[in-house]
């Protein structure tokens, strides 16, 4: 049963309404104003298609207004208006989304859940349509430790919620597919090369190509650094620590690879990544202003192939490859030397197959059934400290999971859409699970939709929660108890479309967790470990609103009110309970436009305390064909110097991080 305070929820209500404006008489359900449909003539016919439809929340595409979910699209267009350099970036603008950073990583989260140690395992990232969360942690790399140039991405597709109904494990908030640019997109060769504050800097070269055959190919290659401000962290301010000072230790370097090729119905994909980053919080106990680094790098094969067999009959099959490696290399102290240089790492290797069937030959039936397996070749994790040399842990481990999954689309009427979808998956270890999803839509009017959503979700722990933990037992210790996490949602949703300028959300939900996985300081031993929290609970309600404008404005809002609290009913850690985001472009004149991005996040529990609230506004200014085949933008990231910060968690000294202050990010691009 639904249960909310009335004042947000009214207010919220309200906000819908106005943002609304007049679109609910005849005139808006006929239409769109001259000045608006001039716009939209102006975008391109692929992006006007790709802002009404979704592949990611069923497997096949579907309108957004049809999906059993609130979905949300970006663009390539808002990508470049909003200067977005990461994935991260670009979701941190969602309804009810936010994302924090520990200067090595950043995290996701959503409807109030963002647990300390989760390399953001419980999201499901694709790109391309191709699972690519690895082997070892479970985890979506959202940063410049992620898989795809964000110049070369079409499209980002978010559908929050639960999606193990369709894609198993990991995915109980929300599934994120992320669509790479084709050959056609590009038209031919591209470079840009960008420059900004604390030395940061990009050079990026791709090409594309689309024959009168259909074949397609498009490649890319860039490479990305920032060398990174100096640091000050109170909590290490003494003489023998520099005064809390890491000198030169924040810095970032990156390459991304990218090619892409299709022919009929056959598409062949390769992407890869390779980041070190410097670490320069002092995390796990490693001695503070010493030269701390990680790297990173993973790579990810995907062949896919897709035919209609039959006009009610088509076929889908892919095969993937994928690796990914993570070293870490500190200064900690030693137990007979006063320093010592200990190497941390893991190999992952998977590899995985999924053939699924669309078909239509039923009356009123839209249905899909596959099957899909994966086998991890690798899950193993290594420390080890140099001198002198001693093993600390050598953990080496395979592992397999393998999926069968039901959907039917049923059209009960002209009004009426009944989706159902029910998943069973097994995995080596032991575990199994079945999640179904049920999701009525109801079309109450041609501009009004409602959604009632059920579903269940499941996460079997990650190699790194269960069998991490050096023999020393000095920071960390494995639990081979842990038991996979489950989630119940019920969600209720509004839709209003304005026209084709743009629609209006507002959902509700209610999320129910068992055994929710967390990392905690053991009370005897004081080392580091993931257990199972009892129950946890997360209940609220997301507005949205987006339009395009007279003038060829465009604006995108939101506001999120949620409450989380975990069994005994205290409030969950790093969860805010106000999220209010703006987006808005305007344009200025002649292929120039500005982009306007407002973030703000109320305050959230640390793991003694609490950080403050914040709002933090980006600007970016575009500009189109300044000369002959050539763009430029310009970026003012944290624009009023905004000093704030996210919480920590058990493996820092700090309990909370500062982010960013105000950075300049100049970029130019030319199409030869």
């Amino acid at each position: 049963m639904f249960t909310y305070p009335l004042r947000p929820l009214c207010a919220a209500a309200i906000a819908l309404t106005v943002a609304s404006g007049g679109a609910m008489g005849p005139a808006h359900a006929a239409g769109v104003p001259e000045s608006q449909a001039t716009a939209l003539d102006a975008l391109p016919f692929e992006q006007l298609v790709t802002m009404r439809t979704v592949t990611a929340a069923s497997k096949f595409e579907q309108l957004i207004s049809e999906a059993p979910s609130a979905v949300v699209i970006l663009t390539a267009a808002d990508i470049k208006e909003f200067g977005w350099r990461s994935l991260g970036d670009a979701l941190a603008s969602l309804p009810g989304v936010y994302v924090t950073s520990d200067r090595n990583y950043s995290y996701l989260g959503a409807r109030g859940f963002l647990r300390p140690g989760d390399y953001n395992s419980r999201f499901l990232l694709l790109v391309d349509g191709a699972r690519v969360n690895d082997a070892v942690y479970d985890q979506a790399p959202l940063g410049s430790e992620g898989l795809v140039d964000m110049d070369m991405v079409q499209r980002i597709e978010f559908v929050p919620g639960p999606g193990s109904a369709v894609y198993g494990s990991n995915a109980l908030f929300g599934v994120i597919n992320v669509i790479t640019k084709d050959g056609s997109d590009m038209h031919g060769a591209r470079t840009a090369v960008a420059s900004g504050s604390h030395g940061e800097r990009k050079l990026r070269a791709s090409w594309g190509w689309h024959g009168q055959n259909g074949a397609d190919l498009v490649m890319s290659a860039s490479v990305y650094g920032r060398d990174g401000a100096n640091l000050y962290f109170p909590e290490y301010d003494t003489p023998e620590q520099n005064h809390g000072v890491a000198e030169r230790l924040d810095y970032d370097r990156a390459r991304n690879f990218l090619i892409k090729a299709s022919y009929g119905g056959l598409v062949l994909s390769a992407s890869h990544v390779h980041r070190t980053k410097g670490v320069p919080t002092g995390s796990f106990g490693a001695i503070f202003n010493t030269p701390n680094r990680t790297t990173d790098a993973q790579s990810v094969v995907n062949l896919g192939y897709a035919r209609d067999f039959t006009p009610t009959l088509s076929l889908s099959a892919e095969a993937l490859w994928g690796k990914a490696d993570y070293l870490g290399v500190g200064d900690y102290p030693g137990e007979t030397v006063p320093r010592v240089t200990n190497i941390d790492g893991d190999h992952a290797r998977w590899y995985g197959a999924s053939l699924h069937a669309t078909y239509t030959g039923l009356r009123r039936h839209k249905i899909l059934f596959g099957m899909d397996l994966q086998h991890d070749a690798r899950r193993d994790q290594f420390n080890y400290d140099l001198a002198p040399y001693r093993i600390l842990l050598d953990d080496r481990r395979t592992g397999q999971r393998s999926g069968v999954f039901f959907e039917d689309e049923i059209r009960l009427s002209g009004t009426m859409l009944l989706n159902l979808g029910l998943r069973h998956d097994r995995y080596e270890a032991g575990p199994r699970s079945t999640n179904p999803r049920a999701a009525l839509l109801y079309k109450l009017s041609p501009a009004d939709t409602a959604k009632l959503i059920y579903g269940t979700a499941f996460r079997v722990p990650n190699a790194y929660e269960m069998y991490y933990g050096p023999g020393d037992g000095s920071y960390q210790s494995g639990n081979l108890a842990l038991a996979p996490e489950r989630i119940r949602t019920h969600e209720l949703v509004f839709e209003h479309a304005l026209g084709t300028a743009g629609h209006a959300t507002l959902s509700l939900f209610q999320y129910a967790m068992k055994d929710l996985i967390t990392q905690e300081t053991d009370e005897t031993t004081g080392v580091l470990i993931f257990r199972n929290v009892a129950r946890a609970n997360a209940s609220g309600f997301e507005t949205a609103f987006e339009r395009l404008l007279d003038g060829g404005a465009r604006i995108r809002a939101s506001y999120a009110w949620q409450r989380s609290r975990d069994g005994d009913g205290a409030a969950l850690v790093n969860s805010p309970r106000h999220l209010a985001k703006l987006n808005l472009v305007a344009p200025l004149a002649a292929r120039t436009h500005l982009g306007v991005e407002l973030q703000c996040l109320s305050s959230r529990l640390t793991e003694h305390t609490r950080t403050g609230g914040y709002c933090v506004a980006n600007l970016t200014l575009t500009a189109g064909k300044v000369l002959s085949g050539a763009d430029l933008s310009l970026s003012l990231f944290n624009a009023g110097n905004k000093h704030y910060a996210d919480p920590a968690g058990p493996a820092f000294i700090q309990e909370d991080l500062a982010r960013q202050g105000r950075t300049l990010f100049a970029k130019l691009g030319y199409q030869f």
